[in-house]
């Protein structure tokens, strides 16, 4: 099935590590989350991952969308509160790098916004 997304929104990945003995990293060699964002409400509007499972993803996707991609500590309780896979410090940390890489993104378009305004 083709979703078809605001051409605003943005596609961000996020990755961290799991133990050795996780299927996920054996298939994957690590963990990793895809997560499109509206950049000016900042809402997760879908949501992926690296998994083995289809279920899973489908799960975690439920986790995230909806909520804001700057509310690290939101979205970090619904994990520990509902996805109790060997995961779920993987998920909490791939988040976070979600994050770091979603706010520079947003500092780019700032500063080209600026840029822009500077020259226009």
């Amino acid at each position: 099935m083709l979703v078809s997304y605001d051409k605003e929104t943005v596609y961000i990945i996020g990755d961290s590590q799991t133990s050795m003995n996780n299927p996920i990293t054996q298939q994957f060699s690590a963990f990793f989350i895809g997560l499109v964002i509206d950049p000016v409400s900042h809402k997760i509007v879908d949501a992926g991952c690296s998994s083995t499972i289809p279920l899973t993803s489908q799960f975690i996707q439920s986790i995230f969308v909806g909520h804001s991609m700057l509310d690290f500590e939101a979205v970090a309780e619904e994990i520990r509160r509902r996805y109790h896979g060997s995961s779920q410090k993987a998920l909490i940390v791939a988040f976070k790098d979600a994050q770091k890489k979603y706010k520079s993104v947003l500092a780019a378009r700032q500063e080209e916004a600026s840029e822009a305004s500077r020259t226009g």
